[in-house]
């Protein structure tokens, strides 16, 4: 079912969190969040991500793109900023990573929450 007034469709009630959509980019979003946690909540979030790419409206596939580039750039800056803890810099990159990984996810939840698709999904930025 869509709005009237929008282009992109509004969540149906036979949505699942397991197939291609707004509840499913969710789930990615929150297991992105729980790894902090528990750690391989996060490639699980990833798998989904990577299974359900391509099978939705544009809209969520920026979605599922956000998300697994905030994983591969992520787990790149935590490996960067886990050598450079030899100095003692490398623990305030460590945190700004954790940072920078919960603002894309945060930015992420706001936009699919409001059927909104993500600017630029290939963006190293938030």
């Amino acid at each position: 079912m869509t709005d009237p007034n929008s282009q992109v469709p509004t969540p149906s009630s036979t949505e699942s969190w397991f197939t291609p959509g707004r509840l499913n980019a969710q789930l990615v979003y929150g297991l992105y969040l729980v790894s902090f946690v528990v750690g391989i909540s996060g490639i699980i979030g990833l798998v989904i991500a990577y299974m359900n790419r391509g099978k939705g409206p544009a809209w969520i596939d920026s979605h599922y793109t956000w998300a697994i580039r905030t994983f591969w750039i992520g787990l790149l800056y935590a490996l960067i900023s886990t050598i450079l803890t030899i100095f003692f810099f490398g623990l305030i990159l460590l945190f700004a990573t954790a940072i920078w990984i919960v603002v894309r996810c945060v930015i992420g939840l706001q936009k699919v929450s409001a059927n909104q698709p993500i600017e630029r999904p290939a963006s190293w930025w938030v």
